[in-house]
């Protein structure tokens, strides 16, 4: 795996040659699949937790180096970090605005959104106002990366389960070409939702919340999570107070919790007004990329508004499902975050990261090589470098799915057994 990374990381081109890191991502892809049978199946110790731990620092750094090809959001970071520290409110300005042109990298013109207002939350604007260059932006979220995967540790240690199933997620090719490469933001909202299972899980209630917030002011997905955490704060607390108030304050609490954190994050922003979710409303509208399911309802229905009401109609069910069965908090943020990326409009490979290290406590097959098989996401990129629209393949959307869906089938069949197998005795 290192001496694939190693040779991605010395690609000067890597735009154009896009099947052949596809190529060497899944052959890497094939090799982590073999270190997470290895660990699941095997008695390991010490040297081994530290090959593991040594293997994703040597990866990532292998690829902190290279110019980011294959997706060009670190370009719109560093534009919206410049408009910022000219004192404008990037929920009001977007890149195509001719005064605003000089922000831009001239070797990289922004393609995507020029007309759209920025769509990321208040915390992760923060960020991208913080970093100045690129190379800066693929420092900071890779090194979030790393400070995930040391919560993944602590959850793993808390859980008393070994150490190095960890490998699911430090070693995944997906997560370190996400961030190490691409510099991807996401690594911040995935920090901010492990956190905050851990101190649920370590009974700091409050403080869980308050970094559930954090995580949706720096990626909105972890909303989906709040009726769980809402659910697990109210019949587990063990506070004093907690056991003092009604049952509708157990729940209003973490909700004046969670509403007082995302409304100081969103002060500085104000002033954009009706404009605050006008970036994001572009965005639902305009693009559709990688997806599975929600191709398949669009498909079968009438328009993309009521392919989106049936998407929203299933995760909402989910949501439902994962409160009433009283999953535990860890459990659902592998069961919603993997749900939304199957449903999603949207499912660029970066964003099946969200879901990659609740691996580590929940071992998927099915998911393990949905994870592995997401680079295939990166297809599209082809077409565009050569300047022509952004759009999927049939066949590849079917090559990285269908085998992902049948094994999960195959899993729900087995599962539908093992149930009903005891009352037939």
């Amino acid at each position: 795996m290192a001496a694939i990374f190693y040779h991605l990381g010395r690609q000067p081109a890597l735009k154009e040659h896009v099947p052949e890191f596809v190529a060497y991502s899944l052959l890497a892809g094939a090799l982590y699949a073999v270190a997470v049978y290895l660990v699941e199946q095997s008695r390991l110790g010490l040297p081994a937790l530290l090959i593991i731990l040594g293997g994703a620092f040597a990866f990532r750094f292998l690829l902190l180096g290279v110019e980011p090809q294959l997706s060009d959001d670190v370009y719109r970071y560093q534009w919206e970090g410049r408009v910022q520290r000219a004192h404008l409110n990037p929920y009001t300005v977007y890149p195509a605005m001719p005064e605003l042109r000089k922000f831009q990298d001239p070797k990289h013109p922004l393609r995507t959104g020029p007309t759209t207002p920025t769509l990321y939350p208040p915390l992760t604007e923060a960020a991208l106002a913080w970093i100045e260059s690129v190379r800066g932006y693929k420092r900071l979220f890779t090194v979030l990366d790393l400070s995930s995967l040391g919560v993944v540790l602590l959850l793993l240690a808390a859980l008393k389960q070994p150490l190095h199933r960890s490998v699911a997620y430090a070693w995944n090719p997906t997560v370190v070409v996400s961030f190490a490469m691409g510099g991807h933001h996401d690594s911040l909202a995935i920090l901010a939702l492990l956190v905050a299972n851990l101190l649920i899980i370590t009974h700091r209630r409050v403080l869980s919340i308050v970094f559930l917030a954090a995580a949706f002011l720096a990626k909105l997905y972890p909303l989906l999570l709040l009726p769980v955490f809402i659910t697990s704060f109210k019949e587990t607390s063990r506070t004093i107070v907690a056991r003092r108030l009604p049952a509708a304050a157990s729940v209003l609490a973490p909700l004046g919790i969670f509403g007082g954190v995302v409304l100081l994050g969103y002060v500085p922003y104000l002033s954009a007004g009706g404009r605050l979710l006008r970036g994001l409303s572009d965005y639902a509208a305009g693009w559709e990329a990688n997806d599975s399911v929600f191709r398949l309802i669009l498909h079968a229905g009438n328009s993309k508004a009521q392919a989106e009401l049936v998407a929203a109609a299933l995760l909402l069910g989910l949501a439902v499902y994962a409160v009433r069965s009283r999953m535990t908090p860890l459990r659902a943020s592998l069961l919603l975050t993997a749900s939304l990326v199957l449903v999603s409009p949207d499912a660029f490979p970066w964003y099946f990261t969200w879901s990659i290290p609740f691996l580590c406590f929940y071992p998927s097959a099915p998911w393990l090589l949905a994870s592995v098989v997401a680079v295939l996401g990166y297809t599209p990129v082809i077409a565009y470098a050569a300047g022509l629209p952004y759009r999927d393949s049939p066949w590849v959307l079917a090559l990285e799915y269908v085998p992902v869906y049948a094994w999960l089938g195959v899993e729900m069949l087995r599962l539908r057994h093992d149930l009903v197998r005891p009352n037939e005795r």
